[in-house]
């Protein structure tokens, strides 16, 4: 599992209904080839043209379909559904990042900060358990969620300059350490990803009631509960690097299951599906290397 959606999703997981059409068959129970029709014997043989004979020639001389030619998902449609995600959720975080920096707008864009975190959660989970992807709910689910990473962007490099640069900079290393290490054949088994499914579910539970918290004023640190100090030292300075790790197997496993879509031939649709789930990866990740780095730097 990367995050819920992947581990859950009868397309990604494998569990699902084949995509493919039955193929007929014929009364013996043999395939039935091109044509065929049942209840007919044996057609009668048919003159063939030169010109028929020359375009069945081509035919079987030509390259074998692709998914591009069969409307399937492919690797390219991820990550251009992926790009135009993130082109979303920069442009609303341009805006909140304007407004939380800017004299005389600070109440507005921590207003839309909060509306934003709250819009990702309700969106991500309704992306999540949906069964069929909808651009539309992602494109969604994009703009709340730059809103969220706007504000707290802001923040950040108003109390750390540079650290803003420096997150970014670690999320592109983690996320290309990943994906060279799934293209020499790093995998993980299917207890690991039990393990991390649990690890990821209690973690994120956590988050949650530690975003409560502090939206309601319980806890008054930055990071509310992770700003709790255990001999001295932050309990966010002990879970950074775990989330971290988590994270960046999350990374791993989300490319599996993306490979294993395009394998079985999904329909293009299923590209939103992919994109969003390896966005809400790279999202969690650049948090938690931010908030690390917050703690380093103090």
């Amino acid at each position: 599992m990367s995050n819920p959606f992947f581990a859950r999703s009868e397309a990604f997981n494998g569990r699902g209904p084949a995509v493919a059409p039955a193929q007929q068959l014929t009364p013996n129970g043999y395939p039935a080839m091109p044509g065929y029709q049942a209840g007919y014997g044996r057609p009668a043989p048919q003159q063939v043209t030169p010109q028929q004979l020359s375009q069945l020639e081509a035919q079987y001389g030509a390259p074998s379909a692709t998914n591009v030619d069969r409307g399937r998902m492919t690797v390219d449609d991820v990550i251009m559904r992926t790009a135009l995600m993130f082109a979303v959720i920069l442009a609303v975080a341009a805006v909140t990042w304007n407004l939380v920096t800017s004299p005389g707008t600070q109440a507005l864009g921590w207003t839309m900060t909060v509306v934003g975190g709250l819009g990702a959660f309700a969106l991500g989970l309704v992306n999540s358990f949906k069964k069929e992807p909808s651009a539309v709910l992602i494109l969604a689910y994009s703009a709340f969620e730059g809103a969220l990473l706007g504000g707290l962007s802001g923040l950040m490099e108003s109390y750390y300059p540079g650290i803003v640069v420096q997150a970014v900079v670690g999320t592109l290393s983690v996320f290309g350490a990943m994906l060279v290490l799934y293209r020499i054949g790093f995998r993980l088994t299917g207890r690991g990803k039990r393990l991390l499914m649990f690890a990821v579910a209690g973690y994120a539970l956590f988050s949650f009631i530690n975003y409560i918290l502090q939206i309601t004023g319980v806890t008054t640190g930055m990071w509310g509960l992770r700003s709790i100090e255990i001999f001295g030292v932050p309990l966010g300075l002990v879970l950074g690097p775990i989330a971290i790790f988590l994270a960046a197997m999350c990374l791993a496993a989300d490319f599996e299951y993306i490979q294993a879509g395009v394998r079985s031939g999904l329909p293009k649709r299923y590209a939103w599906a992919g994109a969003f789930g390896l966005v809400v990866t790279l999202v969690w990740l650049y948090v938690e290397i931010l908030r690390l780095l917050s703690y380093l730097q103090e």
